[in-house]
């Protein structure tokens, strides 16, 4: 049996894939920020059992979060936080937050968000080759981020 890790460790586990190619943050491209996080998504954290105790989120969009307008794509794992009677308490978000900037092309992707949840019975790689169907992949996946962001919070 694969041992599981702490949510705790989450944060370093994401930015040790991105890094894994001893690459700095900057030099990194979508494709290789989407490939980081699928291999941080296979593995395997100490969380409920609930089917909503670990789930991935992509999601993208144009918003104005910081002033300008910036097409963003959020990369996002959830953890559900139970306590010590192992009711839900909270959830722990850990994101790889991928900014492009703005123009009229990126704006005209709309925004979109997708969910998969492991012990759901789906599968990660069906639900990861679906999302690089779309054809707004087409067009995300070639751009060079202007910056990336790992960060957790609570929910």
């Amino acid at each position: 049996m694969t041992p599981r890790r702490s949510v705790d460790e989450a944060v370093a586990l994401l930015e040790g894939e991105l890094r894994a190619g001893h690459r700095a943050l900057a030099d990194l491209g979508t494709e290789d920020v989407w490939q980081s996080f699928l291999r941080f998504g296979r593995q395997l954290f100490d969380v409920s059992e609930a089917p909503d105790g670990d789930g991935l989120l992509f999601q993208y969009g144009t918003h104005s979060f910081d002033g300008s307008p910036t097409f963003t794509v959020d990369l996002t794992r959830q953890f559900e936080v139970c306590d010590a009677d192992g009711d839900h308490d909270h959830y722990l978000q850990v994101h790889c937050e991928v900014r492009y900037g703005s123009g009229p092309s990126l704006e005209a992707l709309g925004s979109f968000d997708s969910w998969f949840f492991h012990d759901s019975g789906d599968n990660l790689e069906e639900w990861a080759r679906a999302l690089t169907e779309l054809s707004a992949w087409t067009a995300i996946k070639v751009l060079t981020p202007t910056e990336i962001r790992v960060f957790q919070e609570r929910v």
